[in-house]
């Protein structure tokens, strides 16, 4: 398994707001489509943590990644929740392989 796979792993780095996850990209592996849906951190915000416009209209912040994790928008289930049907696709703009690379390596293993 990839650390990306793995549901505590990939909370802990998202619950850090030290490590850049703003435009952090994924899919549902039960959509043929592969729809994107996007999530993110922007320091400095009073709701930093937020979903994008393809999932609730006009977008939503939440004050923590727990709230983020367990809100239910996603066909009325969180992320927690669909964890397994998720295929996380890019970290900030970046493929998640190589965002390990860039940014993750020591902070992992």
């Amino acid at each position: 398994m990839k650390w990306y796979e793995n549901y505590n792993k990939f909370f802990e780095i998202f619950n850090n707001s030290g490590i850049a996850v703003d435009e952090t990209a994924f899919y549902f592996k039960t959509d043929i489509n592969e729809k994107e849906h996007y999530i993110g951190f922007i320091s400095k915000q009073d709701k930093p943590y937020w979903a994008g416009y393809c999932d609730i209209t006009n977008g939503c912040a939440f004050k923590t990644a727990e709230e983020l994790f367990n809100a239910k928008i996603y066909d009325g289930k969180s992320i927690k929740e669909r964890w397994n049907q998720i295929v996380i696709i890019q970290i900030s703009g970046i493929p998640v392989e190589d965002w390990d690379i860039v940014c993750l390596r020591e902070r992992i293993e």
